[in-house]
């Protein structure tokens, strides 16, 4: 994950997959889609290959356009902090691998801090239904880290630091991930409600398993095995090599 190659992509996607499927955000999707559409949830359901749609998916992509950008500026400060730290590289990495380990120990439900487990939400008067209520939305949301996404997120923010060349591909790679759930659960209402409660079961697992491999490449990164261990994965996983 040191550089944009196949591994990367594939980690920082399944990453934004992941926490979708947290706990602190898939149960607020269907309230989100209802806010967005200014239409109650089982309006949003009969809008069935129509326009109204077409247009619900339109002010969701605004939705995740909002926290894409917050993610991607995010991002990109991360390059700029990455860029003073790399006559310290060494150190940056050891750093930035306990800081990893921790936001993992967190996922994996190992240690539960406080002030970790902070949230910020927008509780503004923003009338759903317009694309500009949709883009700011989804810029709270980006801003307002729940205890679900934040240690990944956080984690995906660190390694960026180290990485100043790969920051913001990274972040926006995550926010694609993040963000493709949400514009399949507008345009495909029913079907996500249906599947949502199976998808509720196995996203603590995945979040769970995600703090494990945090934890290990915590630990790669501090040992310098970041790099042996991307090229294990790519000799094992030859099509992971294709990606990107």
């Amino acid at each position: 994950m040191l550089e944009i190659s196949g591994v990367g992509v594939v980690t920082a996607f399944v990453a934004g997959l992941i926490s979708f499927l947290s706990p602190c955000v898939l149960p607020l999707v269907p309230g989100y889609l209802s806010y967005i559409s200014d239409q109650s949830l089982s309006d949003v359901e009969k809008r069935i290959f129509s326009s109204e749609r077409l247009a619900i998916l339109g002010l969701s992509f605004c939705f995740v356009l909002g926290f894409s950008t917050v993610f991607v500026l995010l991002g990109a400060g991360m390059n700029l902090l990455g860029g003073m730290l790399l006559r310290y590289k060494n150190e940056a990495n050891i750093a930035a691998g306990m800081i990893v380990i921790v936001f993992g120990l967190f996922a994996a439900g190992i240690i539960r801090w406080r002030w970790l487990q902070r949230e910020f939400r927008f509780y503004g008067q923003l009338k759903g239904g317009r694309a500009a209520s949709a883009g700011l939305l989804g810029v709270a949301f980006g801003f307002g880290w729940t205890p679900c996404i934040g240690p990944i997120l956080g984690s995906i923010l660190t390694v960026a630091a180290t990485t100043p060349s790969a920051g913001t591909s990274l972040l926006l790679i995550y926010s694609f991930g993040l963000g493709v759930p949400f514009l399949v659960a507008a345009l495909f209402t029913d079907w996500f409600l249906h599947h949502m409660g199976k998808a509720r079961r196995i996203g603590p697992l995945l979040h769970k398993a995600a703090g494990v491999l945090l934890v290990i490449m915590g630990v790669a990164m501090m040992t310098g095995y970041l790099s042996t261990f991307s090229f294990w994965l790519l000799d094992t996983f030859p099509a992971l090599g294709t990606i990107g």
